[in-house]
């Protein structure tokens, strides 16, 4: 799907989505299109426009075996990109990785090609103790990417985490190890 579009898309509504475990919530324009995540994976996912599956903002929930800490980080960061260079990632725009106490976030945007089209996604990979927490806009093309940007930008700034996992991440409160340097 290409656009030809020469306005940016407007918000006509907004609501706020709460995961029925209360894991997570943020909140997104309240005319895309709400849906279950495919493969039995523990999700959501919201695409602005219903005919172009491929341009949407999703949020999944994995379990995790044991609670990551922030020394982590580098053996989770080796993993996240040995699983983008099988999504053939062409173009890594962005790369920021952070330790937020225990909860460590590894975020990157970048372009890729999938089923003859290049496609950019910006994904987030968040580890809060037991849980790895993935949160994903994806454009179809380069081109919707950037046109539905404003609202994906938005359904990020809105993401949270329930207040008691930053507790229970939080070294000094929790007796996990604390961050080193």
């Amino acid at each position: 799907m290409t656009s030809e579009r020469t306005e940016r898309p407007r918000f006509t509504g907004v609501n706020t989505f709460g995961e029925k475990l209360g894991r997570y919530e943020f909140r997104y324009p309240s005319d895309w299109i709400v849906d279950d995540l495919e493969d039995d994976r523990d999700g959501v996912i919201m695409r602005p426009v219903e005919e172009d599956q491929d341009t949407y903002f999703a949020v999944w929930v994995n379990d995790l075996e044991v609670a990551v800490v922030a020394e982590d980080l580098p053996d989770l960061r080796e993993g996240f990109e040995a699983g983008l260079e099988q999504l053939n990632a062409r173009d890594i725009e962005k790369a920021d990785d952070q330790n937020y106490n225990n909860i460590v976030k590894l975020e990157r945007t970048f372009t890729f090609e999938q089923d003859g089209a290049l496609r950019k996604r910006r994904v987030w990979a968040l580890y809060a103790d037991r849980w790895q927490y993935l949160v994903v806009f994806q454009g179809s093309s380069v081109e919707e990417y950037h046109y539905w940007l404003p609202m994906g930008n938005y359904c990020f700034t809105a993401f949270k985490l329930p207040q008691a996992l930053w507790f229970a991440t939080d070294p000094a409160l929790s007796g996990a190890p604390e961050q080193k340097g």
